[in-house]
């Protein structure tokens, strides 16, 4: 089973390096990008074939190591 998780960082969290991508895109002329936020993205490959049971680890994974809780969200796909 595949899980793809997406960590983003809250509303209201600031985001220098999405600042940064913004005005690099304006810089070379990219107008248009009223705002940019970064984020990350991991795959997990698992051996679960429980979809209930691996979404059960996942979560705590994210909760335990892949994602800042206080700060970031983040959201999860099973295939």
């Amino acid at each position: 089973m595949l899980a793809k998780i997406h960590v983003t960082l809250k509303n209201g969290v600031l985001d220098p390096q999405g600042k940064a991508i913004e005005h690099a895109l304006s810089n070379m002329g990219f107008d248009g990008v009223d705002a940019a936020r970064q984020g990350k993205y991991f795959e997990l490959d698992l051996a679960e074939t429980d979809r209930e049971k691996a979404m059960k680890n996942i979560e705590a994974m994210c909760r335990k190591l892949i994602a800042n809780t206080v700060i970031e969200n983040y959201s999860i796909e099973l295939e």
